[in-house]
């Protein structure tokens, strides 16, 4: 098989300690978060007295000042058993890099070393009820009032909705401007005029709290634009490369790991005087997915390598999200059923797996925007500019 080559013994060690708190301050209690459907203030601040979260952040800020693959270990070990509620993702891959990459150095140091401690949970707010994948039809208003900003609007599908102090907040600073009247904000959650709306019931990742958010008049400083104003688009698309390689490793991971609890457990189950595994079926079913996940891993570990050396660009971001994605579906489900009826209650692995799956063709970009960007790409050049209303 074709070994790992990304990951040096410093990093090996390190993914051992993670195994070991997630073995030991997660996977106990996952399903309880389930049925609550949020994860315990506490266990962030665990997490950040492990060094677990926002590992890139540089010790001047408070952080470790580690490279990226330490922060790709963490979320693997993470998605390996299966453990979807904590959102540190969210929190260290977005809003901690948005942050550090477009913040003042204030904004860096009232927001990084809490973060890096658990202390402050942060999340993103860009997706409205009527703009999920269209960025630039956001309604959410940042009217300008002296020296400070009032915002008014919503946000829904909110990770970390429940829980963050702070917001990387996107609005509109000229509602007649398209993408160039998106300008970037940091909220904080205890701003008069900010709400919390119910924990929303999901599909899977129950344990992970997704909430609508909504902004009554909230008067914020000017000194909490991130970024220039009317420039919030173009600094939502620098990183959207980085959030689809995330999901890349999300889905590359999970795929592997359903595969393993697959082989296992028909390994050891009989059905008509054999195991599952003996039947032909199986063996082409798990061989065929394990093939394809091997590549997909390949190709994933090349884009990360990609950004490692910033060379990661949006066309590989999008083919490795596409690819990988629509793998880690049809693989719980091949998978589930292999399970047989046992696939199906939720106290097995392999179905919560399943439910946990269907978003990764919605979130980040749907499949169907991987795809225009790639066929964009592919066409360029090759077709005729096409009119506004083409």
């Amino acid at each position: 098989m074709i070994e790992r080559s990304l990951f040096t013994e410093e990093h090996e060690i390190w993914r051992a300690s993670v195994r070991r708190f997630v073995e030991a301050e997660i996977v106990p209690y996952h399903a309880k978060w389930e049925e609550e459907g949020i994860v315990p203030r506490d266990l962030w601040l665990k997490a950040g007295a492990q060094g677990l979260l926002c590992c890139t952040v540089p010790e001047e800020y408070g952080g470790l000042g580690l490279d990226y693959l330490f922060d790709v270990v963490v979320f693997e070990e993470l998605w390996r058993v299966g453990a979807s509620g904590p959102g540190f993702l969210i929190h260290t891959d977005l809003v901690a890099t948005y942050i550090l990459s477009f913040g003042t150095d204030a904004q860096k140091r009232e927001w990084l070393p809490r973060m890096v401690k658990g202390e402050a949970i942060g999340s993103l707010g860009m997706t409205e009820p009527h703009a999920g994948s269209d960025l630039k039809a956001i309604r959410t208003q940042a009217r300008r009032d002296g020296d400070d900003y009032v915002i008014n609007g919503q946000k829904v599908f909110i990770s970390n909705g429940q829980l963050c102090n702070v917001i990387v907040l996107a609005t509109k600073t000229d509602s007649g401007a398209g993408a160039s009247g998106v300008t970037l904000f940091l909220v904080e959650s205890n701003r008069p005029g900010f709400t919390r709306g119910r924990n929303l019931e999901k599909l899977g990742m129950k344990a992970q709290d997704t909430s609508e958010l909504f902004f009554e008049d909230v008067r914020i400083p000017a000194s909490n634009m991130l970024g220039p104003a009317g420039k919030g688009f173009a600094l939502m698309m620098t990183k959207l490369p980085q959030e689809r390689l995330a999901q890349a490793i999300r889905s590359a991971t999970v795929t592997e790991t359903v595969i393993e609890w697959t082989a296992d457990y028909t390994a050891g189950r009989k059905a008509f005087g054999q195991t599952i595994a003996d039947f032909q079926n199986t063996q082409y079913v798990l061989a065929d997915l394990k093939a394809r996940a091997t590549m997909a891993r390949v190709f994933t570990d090349k884009c990360i390598e990609l950004f490692l050396n910033d060379k990661l660009d949006a066309v590989d971001a999008a083919m490795a999200k596409l690819v990988t994605s629509e793998l880690h579906c049809e693989a719980v489900d091949k998978c589930l059923q292999l399970f047989g009826g046992w696939g199906y209650m939720w106290e097995y692995p392999i179905c919560r797996a399943y439910a946990d799956a269907r978003v990764v063709k919605i979130a980040g970009g749907s499949v169907e925007v991987m795809k225009t960007i790639i066929a964009r790409d592919m066409f360029k050049g090759r077709l005729p500019a096409r009119s506004p209303r083409g």
